[in-house]
Parts: structure tokens; sequence; C-alpha cells
């Protein structure tokens, strides 16, 4: 059942789930490999032998969202099918295949005293997770940070709050039935927003806060966080199509980088085109984006290569769509291309089509993203692509992390010096 009570009940019972957390967290940071993996895989096994309990939970949050006026959208979002749950336990089994960062010892170096200095990676502690929506991320988030040794406190959406428990509650029993403290997997287990707010202040609690959602629950633990946060806000994803671009190859770029998914963060939302390939490129991509049902919205220049093209605002520029939009400029240079780029984008993914390697040497040094790619899509910006095995969300800020966040990511490092009576003198 979910809290009810006024506000400060709900925030004593919270700080008090961040306190065990805090304190188990010291047990999973010296857990052996061979102790997570055990429980991660039998996080996948409950979760497969509980696939009814799940479904019966999922339901009650199904009818909530439609008498709510949930889009059909979201409550695809919402759903757990069974093939969703067999991904869930699936992702949980890959998590548990995948090396351990924790205890990994590198960058070793011997001082002329003698003195030894290496590196050693150690989990953050404990890391908070809000958000939205989806409830294989409770799944997904738990299972990621277990394995790279930290703690997690977990606060989901209230449109998924009796999937999100059900699923909480069966990772918990399986951490406990392989011998460590079912208090590592935390969940917040109400859908007060005052939550929230609790658990941005616990700082002596919580070391790191990762928000997964929408824009405006970002901003919201942005602002209001005095724990550190690792986020990306937008995904506004830009193509260059360089002026010695292979146009075939340009265009089945592009298409795939707007059209496979175009709800997703590493889709493109912006395509530029260098003017001296403007006028053989454009009609016939936008013909073929057309075609794919993408509304096209374009500067003054390409609306008059393309006829029918909507213009573009200054707001379209900074806009990531989620959807089958797309805008377009034409512009004279690489250096207006990067320029257009730093200006209107948010550093996630951005891409160069080109065939000369100083334009791509040019490109990557001056487009500040998380992800620059060289004549290839945008939506490889991923964890699984970069072979990471998973990620817990994408950081587009340069503190401690960037890009896809994998295990590694949820570790930093600590120094580790080795002497012999040494003594500074």
């Amino acid at each position: 059942m979910t809290d009810s009570g006024n506000g400060s009940e709900l925030a004593q019972k919270a700080i008090r789930q961040m306190r065990m957390a805090k304190e188990a967290a010291r047990q999973i940071a010296v857990a052996s490999t061979e102790q997570k993996n055990e429980a991660l895989k039998r996080m996948a096994a409950l979760i497969l032998e509980n696939r009814a309990f799940l479904a019966v939970q999922n339901k009650k949050d199904l009818e909530a969202g439609r008498e709510n006026g949930l889009s059909s959208s979201l409550l695809d979002r919402l759903e757990l099918t069974d093939a969703r749950i067999d991904a869930m336990a699936d992702g949980l089994r890959q998590v548990a295949d995948l090396p351990d960062p924790v205890g990994r010892r590198y960058d070793r170096q011997t001082r002329p005293n003698g003195l030894v200095v290496e590196k050693e990676r150690i989990p953050l502690g404990v890391i908070g997770i809000i958000y939205e929506s989806r409830p294989n991320v409770t799944a997904d988030a738990a299972g990621l940070c277990f394995k790279s040794g930290n703690a997690v406190v977990l606060r989901g959406g209230s449109e998924a709050i009796h999937s999100n428990a059900a699923i909480a509650e069966l990772l918990q029993n399986a951490v406990e039935q392989t011998g460590l403290s079912k208090e590592i997997v935390q969940f917040i287990n109400t859908t007060d927003r005052e939550a929230v707010n609790v658990m941005l202040k616990q700082d002596a609690l919580i070391d790191v806060i990762i928000p997964r959602g929408g824009k405006g629950l970002i901003r919201h633990v942005a602002e209001n966080s005095t724990i550190p946060v690792i986020k990306h806000e937008d995904g506004i994803c830009h193509t260059y199509v360089d002026e010695t671009a292979d146009l075939q190859m340009a265009e089945t770029i592009s298409l795939n980088a707007k059209v496979q998914r175009p709800s997703v963060c590493n889709a493109m939302e912006t395509l530029l085109a260098h003017a001296s390939i403007a006028e053989a490129f454009l009609p016939s991509v936008c013909e073929k984006m057309a075609a794919a049902g993408v509304e096209l919205r374009g500067c003054e220049r390409s609306r008059q290569i393309v006829s029918g093209m909507k213009p573009a605002s200054e707001e379209d520029w900074r806009t990531e769509y989620h959807d089958l939009i797309l805008s377009i400029r034409v512009v004279d240079s690489l250096e207006e291309a990067v320029e257009h780029i730093e200006t209107y984008g948010s550093h996630h993914s951005d891409a160069i089509v080109t065939r000369d390697e100083e334009s791509a040497r040019r490109f990557t040094q001056g487009v500040d993203s998380s992800s620059v790619f060289v004549n290839a899509s945008t939506r490889f910006a991923d964890g699984y692509e970069y072979g990471l095995g998973a990620e817990i969300g994408i950081s587009t800020q340069k503190l401690h992390a960037r890009g896809p966040m994998g295990l590694e990511e949820l570790t930093i490092y600590k120094f580790i010096a080795l002497g012999d009576g040494h003594i500074r003198e």
C-alpha cells in the first residue's frame, strides 16, 4: 500500500528508508562479484516466477491511467506485457554477465622514492533514482546500481506506483534470499510529490541523484537538490551534411536518425546541409522524410529548394520534438554548422557526414557534445551500442560522467598508496 498521513510522517518514513540504504551501502560495497551476480540472477528468476502478480498490479495502474486520461502512447509505455517482463529478467541476467568494475586497480606508478600509487574503482555509495512512467526502469536501475556496489533509493512516478512497488518487492526478496540486506534496494512507496522534495535534501544520506523523465522533472530536481545531480534535459541532436559528403550515405543516415525511433533522446531534430550540396541533397531526402510521415520545417533557403515545407521559427531550432517533425537549415560552412549546434544544441549527440578527414577533425573538435559521430547515425548514442552492456541514462554534463552511463560510470576511484615504511621529509 502507498503511504498516507501528513507530510511529516511521510518525510520521517522516507528518511528512515534512506538511512537504511546508507547503512546497507557498506555491505554491498564489499560484496563479492559472485554474491552480486547470484542476487541479480535470483531477481530475474523471481520476476519470471511472479509474472501473474506483476500483471495484476500493472492492471491497476493501467485502469487508473485510463481514468486519468493518459494518452495511448503513455499507456503503452506503462504496460508490462509478457515480452517486457521477459526483457526485464533478461536485462538483469545481462547485468550479471557484465564485468564488475568494483575493486579494479589501474594507473599504477612507482614514485622515485619507491612509493607505489594506483587507483581503485569504488562505488558511489547511495544513488537516488527519480523517474517517470516505464516500470521496467525499476529493475534496470536497481540492477545496475546493485552490480556496481551501490545501494539505491527509487522513487517512481505515480502513474506506475503499483507496478513499481511490486517489482521493487521482488528485487528486495531476491537480495534477501541470497544473504544480503534487502535494505540495499529501497522504494519510496508513495504518490505524494512531497517525497521527491524530501529526498532532494538528504545530502547526508544520498550521494548522487539521477533523474529520468521529462524536462519538467529534471529541471525541478536540478533546481531543488542539495545533492549532486547527473542529468540531461534535452536531446536536441543534429546531423550536418558537409560539402564533400556521400549524398546517398547522408540520406540513409539522416532517415535513420529521424525516422527509426523519433521519440527517443538520440533521434535527430535538426538537419544541416552545406549550401554547395543543398540543391542536390534536400529534394530527395525530404521526399523520403515526407513519405515516412515527417513534418518538415525549414529556413528560407531550404524552403526555396523544397516547396511545401513549413517555415522554421527560432523556437524550432531549440525544440526536442519527440515526434516525426524535422527542422532543416542550409549553412554556408562547417563553421556555421558548428556555431548553430553550439547555439541551439543540448550537448547530447551530433553527427557529420563527410569524406574529408580534416572536416571530420574540425567538427569533432568544435562540437562540445557527449557523443560526436562521423558518418554514423546519432541513434548509436546508447550504452548497449557502445559495448557498456546497459546504461542508467545519458549524461550531457561534465562531472563526473558524460554520455551513456554504464557500470563504470556508477563508480568513482580512490587512490591507494603502497609503501614500505615511507615517511615524507
